[in-house]
């Protein structure tokens, strides 16, 4: 897969976003996309994440943490995880992702937070209840889109349509034009919060909302303008 490394790409993205107008006067403003405070984005740039001023905030970080975890099993593990790495990323498996909490622990969030310099993000006492951001899910996926090694990004372009547990897997980031791949995250316990994070050519989007699949799908679409699409480079 050609690796989507593009400066200038990424640029051109950041240019497309619908931020409020006293907010988009300042280089570095990087709090300027104006959604429903249910609804956490941030959006990769070369200067680093732009999205709502709450972009930093950690939330529950959902099946979204998985991302970190097969990242640091991938580099670190024993070698015979490929299996449900593969289940964790593309059906958001969470019997898998429990088999790799309970080998590896912790350390396959902790570790990974520490090496990419993901300052809201944290392990929980099970993979489950861990803690992100959106800005820490972009900065990650940056960091990959650099990794000529990783399998991340294959098996996001390849997910499923329909998770291990039957949930379908088609709202948020992934509706953004352009994208190329996407994780998904969803609650399976108390309010209902869902939660995406997608590359395209030269960018990465996610986003995190109280809220349902729809609501997601709404808020990202209304702050990051749909007519806008990362044309591939010649």
């Amino acid at each position: 897969m050609k690796r989507l490394t593009s400066t200038a790409a990424l640029a051109g993205l950041a240019a497309t976003l619908m931020v409020a107008p006293a907010a988009a006067a300042a280089p570095g403003d990087t709090g300027s996309l104006t959604v429903p405070e249910r609804t956490q984005i941030a959006v990769g740039t070369p200067l680093g994440p732009i999205g709502t001023p709450d972009m930093h905030e950690a939330r529950p970080a959902l099946s979204i943490v998985k991302l970190y975890m097969v990242d640091y099993i991938w580099q670190h593990g024993d070698g015979t995880d490929t299996a449900d790495l593969e289940r964790m990323i593309k059906a958001s498996d969470d019997a898998a992702a429990q088999r790799m909490w309970d080998k590896y622990g912790p350390v396959s969030v902790s570790a990974p937070a520490e090496a990419y310099g993901l300052t809201s993000t944290w392990p929980g006492d099970n993979w489950g209840t861990s803690f992100t951001s959106t800005a820490d899910v972009t900065t990650f996926l940056n960091a990959k889109m650099l990794d000529p090694d990783t399998p991340i990004l294959d098996w996001m372009r390849d997910a499923d349509p329909v998770a291990a547990d039957g949930t379908e897997q088609n709202w948020g980031t992934s509706q953004v034009p352009g994208v190329r791949g996407t994780k998904w995250g969803w609650s399976d316990y108390g309010d209902s919060e869902v939660a995406s994070a997608s590359f395209g050519l030269g960018f990465t989007i996610a986003a995190n909302t109280w809220g349902f699949p729809d609501d997601q799908t709404a808020d990202v679409l209304n702050s990051v303008n749909p007519a806008a699409v990362i044309a591939p480079s010649a």
